[in-house]
């Protein structure tokens, strides 16, 4: 086994969305980098796609604006417009518009960025930083660390090891993360009973004359459903359904082609089969780490708290950690601050997951499947009123767009 003896750099664990952002924001404050990731390269899920606007201004910062918004299939799309409908009657109920920002925040729409684009336009920057270094094929499978240093014991493909050590070491590799393993931190929280089904398809929604937006919500007691729209590789883009598996319902029998043929149809009718690139089938938790930090091993994204998709908070909240985080232990490394300040990182990050993510995506998805009518038409009419009233409108706007969640957080001491 080879020791390689280099310590005076940090070691990224995960090249996901929020691995990709930590890796990137340390080399841009000239902290030496190790990205290690167990996939030959990054890759192209299709999972998170919204990038609400306080982390669009953060990515901005961070040099990808150009990438962002790209013409080009690579780039996102700016969508200022989300859309919440009843199902069952086809009733628009509110119409929100993020411009009604324009003027408070630099970016007044969220952008339609799938999160493989938002790695593959990082990753460029990071190598040609000088600072960072990115190795696939690299699974971690060891962790250990003293008072001055963390060592890493990762694995290639030819089943070779070598010991890495860093200065910290930092987690952002998902929800199954190995480094929270390693580190014996509990990830506290609940699993839904059901699970969440995502299909892609190419056939155009938005040409139905059902006058849909990029982002609709759908209520419906049965099957709620959440519909973006996103580039995917080219004309004429994808649309995303994220919908609800009942526990009586087996995988087998929600995979197969002739179910999720049916879970489309049900969102319009059409002759002959959808076109389908893509789907997957996945368990739903919401959890969190105990701690966010502990010693040199730091956590971000999804290795440190996970949360159903519906309001897309999930990468976004991750992308938040990473400059949070980033931000903090800069002013470790370079003297400016002690290390004590890591905790506060835990404190702020871990305020701005149960307070707002944690709870707005818990009530969201409550709401959209609520069975009692009353209580539906109750918040079916609160809600619509909300999007008359301007200053409620950009109260829920603020509070949607995780603005509030990070300004509440940055003030935790």
């Amino acid at each position: 086994m080879e020791i390689m003896q280099t310590e005076n750099r940090v070691i990224v664990s995960g090249c996901g969305p929020v691995g990709a952002v930590t890796a990137l924001a340390l080399v841009k404050k000239g902290i030496p980098v190790t990205l290690i990731e167990q996939l030959p390269d990054a890759a192209e899920d299709q999972r998170a796609a919204t990038i609400h606007t306080p982390t669009v201004e953060m990515l901005a910062d961070l040099g990808l604006e150009k990438e962002m918004f790209s013409d080009a299939p690579s780039g996102g799309m700016a969508a200022p417009l989300f859309h919440f409908r009843d199902r069952a009657t086809g009733e628009l109920v509110a119409v929100f518009d993020i411009n009604l920002l324009k003027g408070e925040v630099p970016y007044p729409y969220v952008v339609q960025w799938e999160q493989y684009k938002l790695v593959h336009a990082a990753l460029p920057h990071i190598r040609a930083s000088g600072l960072g270094e990115v190795r696939f094929s690299s699974k971690l499978i060891g962790l250990s660390q003293t008072e001055d240093h963390v060592e890493a014991t990762v694995g290639n493909e030819a089943g070779e090891t070598e010991k890495l050590r860093a200065r910290y070491l930092i987690g952002t590799d998902g929800g199954s993360s190995t480094v929270r393993r390693l580190a014996e931190i509990a990830f506290e929280g609940f699993t839904w009973p059901e699970r969440f089904i995502k299909i892609g398809t190419s056939f155009d929604f938005g040409a139905t004359g059902q006058g849909l937006c990029t982002r609709n919500y759908f209520f419906d007691p049965d099957e709620w459903l959440n519909l973006f729209k996103v580039k995917g590789y080219g004309p004429p883009g994808i649309w995303r359904g994220v919908l609800p598996v009942p526990e009586s319902e087996s995988d087998e029998e929600a995979l197969s082609m002739e179910n999720i043929q049916r879970r489309l149809q049900r969102i319009y009718q059409k002759s002959g089969d959808y076109e389908i690139p893509y789907y997957a089938l996945y368990a739903v938790h919401q959890r969190v780490a105990q701690t966010f930090n502990k010693g040199r091993i730091l956590l971000a994204g999804d290795c440190a708290h996970v949360n159903n998709p519906i309001g897309g908070m999930g990468m976004n909240g991750g992308i938040h950690d990473a400059v949070n985080l980033t931000e903090k232990l800069a002013d470790v490394w370079f003297g400016r601050a002690d290390a004590n300040v890591l905790d506060r990182y835990t404190r702020q990050r871990r305020t701005a997951q149960i307070d707002y993510v944690q709870a707005q995506t818990i009530e969201n998805k409550r709401k959209l499947e609520e069975r009692d009518p009353a209580v539906r038409r109750k918040h079916l009419d609160d809600l619509r009123r909300t999007s008359e009233d301007v200053t409620l409108h950009k109260k829920f706007l603020y509070r949607s767009s995780l603005i509030d969640s990070l300004t509440s957080a940055n003030a935790v001491e």
